[in-house]
């Protein structure tokens, strides 16, 4: 628990099992990698601080995945080049579906390979039995946010086997971690006794949250990518809006209506000379709405706020305060203790 950020837990993940010129394979940024797994050409963690050279997964857009026959022979390509693997990173930060851990994994193991799940944004539906679970589909370490699906105070963790405890102790401290925050430990204990109380039920929620808003935009003309296989098995929905505008004009004017979302990168938005700046999309989640007790009736509702103002061109001040009215009726937090007495009695304190 002692990593400070998901940043910081992939450091202690590279300090442990990479050297400095090994070779990694990662998600590129704009098919759904995060920058701590990027190239130094980026300014990614992984090449700028632990001097990796990073080759990046083939992906499918359709699939919204990793291309797995591809891979295979991307892999067999670099070691026929001598390049030494000594990490596979999957997960990332866009995360639509579970990923092919279980076909991937022995062809890592077997150039001497570790494989390393990055589940920042998806440790809660990780914990809550919703999504896929890295550690028993292959992989050898997970690193990980606690602040995002995972609903407790920010901070980093890097989970694995007993094997390997002794060598992620010492690449976090001394390695990496100096100081390690213990002002919000309790909190974190609270969320995670709160994941094991409510986590299945929030965890469902959420991805039937994010397939009902997924479906709602569909309907209302906008692009949602991976509808070959079900727009989104997680919280996240990808939407192209290119036949609207781009990404950033979009996130900006949508803020103007008190609707939060961010611009995104796609995977063939490099093709199009479009930046990360204002790409061709914008990414949505669903689990702060469902912390707050929406439903599938209210993605409905959400969606149509959105297209009036990116499909329709509506003025976004009025739109505005339809998003504060509709706010109005969701103020309590679910999928929680609703009194610290019970969050502190829930496990004994040994």
């Amino acid at each position: 628990m002692r990593p400070v950020s998901g940043v910081c837990a992939n450091l202690v993940v590279y300090t442990a099992f990479t050297d400095v010129g090994d070779t990694m394979f990662s998600l590129s940024i704009a098919s759904g990698g995060h920058i701590s797994t990027g190239r130094k050409s980026l300014g990614g963690t992984a090449g700028s601080v632990s001097k990796l050279n990073v080759e990046y997964f083939p992906f499918d857009v359709e699939e919204m995945n990793i291309d797995v026959d591809g891979t295979k022979k991307k892999v067999k390509q670099i070691v026929d080049e001598g390049k030494k693997v000594k990490l596979a990173m999957f997960g990332g930060s866009v995360l639509t579906q579970p990923q092919p851990l279980k076909e991937l994994a022995d062809i890592f193991h077997e150039i001497g390979a570790k494989v390393c799940y990055d589940a920042a944004h998806v440790a809660g539906l990780v914990a809550g039995r919703k999504f896929q679970d890295p550690l028993r589909e292959g992989a050898d370490v997970m690193s990980m946010s606690t602040h995002k699906t995972l609903f407790g105070p920010q901070g980093g963790c890097v989970l694995s086997f007993n094997r390997y405890a002794e060598l992620i102790k010492k690449a976090t401290f001394p390695s990496n971690v100096s100081n390690h925050h213990l002002h919000h430990l309790c909190g974190k204990a609270i969320a995670f006794a709160e994941f094991l109380e409510f986590g299945e039920e929030y965890a469902s929620q959420v991805i039937k949250n994010s397939k009902a808003l997924a479906q709602a935009l569909y309907e209302r003309g906008f692009q949602v990518l991976g509808e070959k296989r079900g727009f989104t098995q997680s919280h996240t929905v990808i939407v192209d809006v290119t036949k609207y505008g781009l990404g950033g004009d979009l996130e900006e004017k949508l803020e103007k209506a008190n609707i939060i979302l961010n611009r995104n990168l796609l995977a063939y938005d490099l093709k199009y000379d479009r930046h990360y700046q204002n790409p061709g999309g914008i990414r949505l989640g669903s689990q702060e709405c469902t912390r707050l007790g929406m439903k599938e009736s209210d993605m409905d509702y959400i969606a149509e706020l959105i297209a009036r103002v990116v499909i329709e061109g509506g003025d976004p001040e009025r739109v505005r305060q339809d998003v504060i009215d509709f706010r109005k009726g969701f103020y309590k937090v679910h999928y929680c203790f609703e009194s610290t007495r019970k969050a502190y009695e829930y496990i004994k304190l040994r």
